[in-house]
């Protein structure tokens, strides 16, 4: 099943996507309220052409996990060790944005902003030391994510993370999300990153170093999983901070992340200048 969030005539729905056509559901307003209730999505006799429609980032997560250095030729590229055990950090809900959406950013605070396609992971249900056999029992589904990050504020300023990963419009997500049992092999997905018409990255989820089902296991000894969160499960070769010399983000580009088997998210890119 293909669940989205849209926009029409100003209000939020639900809906399930079949073809060209969206039809809307008798759910709440809101994927994550959907989720966290445990409801069975149920298409209606309502239905709008999904060109009429906004489609919107398909939640907001309660947190978002993100890995680092998930394929070994990412972190090659960026002269980084293989990690021995799954590198977490996170990026703040207040980052995300849907489909379409402006990914913008402030000269004035950085002017390295990079991208990372990745598969994302909506946990279905409470999960917590959870066997790495039953882990995709715990998922709800998939979407695309782009970790965008301030290269600069992540590498040269800071000592960690958090600030250069999470500036607002800093983590697109969408269009939709692929319900589990329409995607039941995570691990064999071709993953690719195109800005403004060049292929940066060409990946398969197969590369992961920690399978999508590790991660789950991992991260659930570490804390709970609540229904509603998302997994960043990383991010394959061919980011700009790889590249010899680096190559970041530009006012004007159009970054698109596509899956197998999920889609396309597209994201124009606006840098700004502060007094």
């Amino acid at each position: 099943m293909k669940l989205a969030s849209f926009t029409y005539n100003g209000r939020m729905q639900i809906g399930i996507i079949e073809d060209d056509t969206i039809f809307t559901t008798a759910l709440p307003d809101t994927m994550l309220t959907m989720i966290r209730r445990g409801i069975s999505p149920q298409r209606s006799f309502d239905r709008y052409p999904l060109a009429k429609v906004k489609l919107e980032a398909p939640l907001r997560p309660g947190k978002i996990v993100c890995i680092g250095r998930n394929y070994a030729e990412h972190a090659k590229e960026t002269g980084s060790e293989v990690p021995s055990a799954p590198l977490i950090f996170a990026k703040f809900p207040s980052a995300v944005i849907g489909p379409g959406d402006t990914i913008t950013w402030d000269e004035a605070i950085t002017t390295q902003v990079d991208w990372e396609g990745e598969l994302a992971v909506v946990i279905g249900k409470k999960a917590r030391h959870v066997a790495e056999a039953d882990a995709l029992s715990y998922v709800f589904g998939y979407t695309i994510a782009n970790d965008v990050s301030a290269r600069d504020i992540q590498l040269r300023q800071d000592s960690q993370w958090t600030r250069g990963k999470s500036l607002d419009t800093f983590c697109p997500l969408g269009p939709w999300v692929i319900t589990r049992d329409a995607l039941p092999d995570p691990q064999n997905l071709a993953i690719k990153t195109v800005v403004s018409g060049e292929v940066r990255q060409d990946g398969n989820t197969r590369d992961m170093i920690f399978s999508v089902a590790a991660l789950i296991a991992y991260c659930s000894r570490m804390f709970t999983l609540e229904p509603g969160d998302v997994i960043l499960t990383g991010t394959p070769d061919g980011v700009g901070e790889g590249m010899k010399p680096p190559v970041y983000l530009k006012d004007g580009d159009v970054v698109t992340v596509s899956i197998e088997g999920i889609g396309e998210l597209t994201n124009p890119c606006k840098a700004t200048r502060s007094a």
